[in-house]
């Protein structure tokens, strides 16, 4: 089921070739903005009702409103599975736990007598958060959305998530409760494309109220929701151009091919495109994971696209001669979930520089950070792991410098001004200071 990738006989080559190699899901973006830019020129130029034909003809469904009311936010938590709704709210606490450990404090630096840099963090003012649709449900991804950006102390947010014609135009019921339990007010019933637009231009809505503008939006999708997000950044900020899930396992001969299968298979599970990589060092695990694959995926409820996915150019086992270098292959591939099931987990994980978020040892399998960990599952994807970190706290937060001198302290060093705005010829910046001492402006 998985191609399979054998790097033992050579020397590994350098990183950069490394990456070309290695197993990854195509993730087309330029090739979706053709499709997505009209949907996005046609909210910023006719508002609302270009984002209703889009959602028309790709929802099948015409919300009453866009804002969803405050009575089916209220019903759907009624009516949520008592079950579901004690997970929900340990996923929260423990998302809480975690990213408010993440706030930051402002830092004071004196540079010299009378001279002080201060780094505040201010958070964004409004910001947009992206719950997807389609294959599955994800009341998950607005808590991972939603509790930074409370950790942060941002004063508005609004949650978005696709309509469904089964449940008359909204969002999922689930979806709707969990923004409910989080103390959510505001979910818009809009997805893909003309979502992130409507986020980046806003509208009025069918009944006349303001569908507001935010500064940044952020969540998981489709090509098609990371094609606008690349055409709206700019006139906002955005997270990421996240592409399909993937995960990266690596194992030695100790791993349970039990384990081992099972988790990659939990990643294959949420799309055909969706990429499953075992990096290992034993010919006897990659066998039995093979063995494991078959069964288990032949048990599973959607067997058709996890065998999609596993098959997939973008899925497969890469054989390495050492943990060294089978850590070498994982940075290379910089995974947005990577486990390590290995010997001496802890410590290989601490040589991984490349990943979006690491699972140390056999009990900490990529699922229980998709929902209670208290990790954030918004991670980079495609390799972007390698610059970019997952969302968090800091995400919804601003470094803004503050600078504050005296009249002595600005004298110290005016002379040093004004010889780097001489040798940048800019001599105005130098005038700038003299002009204060009374020199020549």
């Amino acid at each position: 089921m998985l191609r399979r990738l054998d790097l033992r006989a050579d020397p590994l080559p350098r990183p950069a070739v490394l990456r070309g190699m290695v197993p990854r899901a195509e993730l087309d973006v330029d090739g979706a903005i053709a499709a997505v830019r009209p949907i996005v020129d046609g909210v910023r130029e006719r508002g609302l009702e270009a984002a209703m034909e889009a959602t028309e003809r790709f929802d099948k469904v015409r919300p009453a409103t866009v804002r969803v009311p405050a009575s089916a936010l209220a019903e759907a938590l009624d009516g949520l599975d008592p079950d579901v709704r004690v997970a929900l709210e340990t996923s929260i606490d423990r998302a809480r736990t975690v990213h408010e450990a993440q706030r930051r404090e402002d830092v004071v630096t004196q540079v010299v007598p009378g001279g002080t840099v201060t780094e505040r963090f201010v958070p964004v003012r409004r910001v947009g958060l992206y719950a997807p649709g389609g294959l599955a449900v994800y009341p998950s991804s607005v808590i991972m959305n939603v509790v930074p950006a409370q950790a942060a102390g941002v004063e508005s947010l609004v949650v978005v998530s696709p309509p469904q014609a089964e449940f008359g135009g909204r969002p999922h019921p689930t979806v709707l409760a969990a923004a409910a339990l989080l103390g959510v007010d505001e979910v818009w019933a809009v997805g893909g494309a003309q979502g992130v637009a409507l986020l980046a231009y806003g509208a009025t809505d069918t009944d006349g109220s303001d569908l507001e503008p935010v500064d940044v939006v952020t969540g998981p999708g489709n090509v098609y929701l990371t094609a606008a997000k690349r055409i709206v950044r700019g006139t906002v900020g955005i997270d990421a151009e996240a592409g399909t899930t993937e995960i990266a396992i690596l194992a030695d001969a100790g791993a349970d091919p039990v384990h081992v299968a099972s988790d990659l298979i939990s990643q294959a599970e949420h799309d055909p495109n969706a990429a499953s990589v075992l990096v290992t060092t034993s010919d006897e695990l990659a066998a039995a994971v093979e063995v494991e694959l078959e069964r288990q995926v032949s048990a599973t409820k959607h067997t058709e696209r996890i065998r999609t996915a596993l098959s997939g150019p973008q899925s497969g086992v890469i054989l390495v001669a050492s943990i060294h270098d089978g850590i070498a292959v994982v940075d290379a591939y910089a995974a947005e979930h990577l486990e390590i099931q290995t010997a001496d987990a802890r410590a290989d994980a601490a040589r991984v520089r490349n990943a979006g978020a690491i699972f140390i040892g056999p009990y900490a399998p990529v699922s229980l950070g998709d929902y209670c960990a208290g990790s954030n599952h918004v991670l980079p994807t495609g390799g972007c792991a390698r610059h970019s970190g997952g969302l968090s706290t800091s995400t919804f937060l601003r470094g803004v410098h503050v600078v504050e001198y005296t009249e002595d302290a600005l004298r110290e060093v005016s002379d040093r001004v004004v010889a780097l705005a001489n040798a940048e010829d800019l001599p105005a910046h130098g005038q700038a200071v003299t002009a204060r001492f009374g020199g020549a402006t």
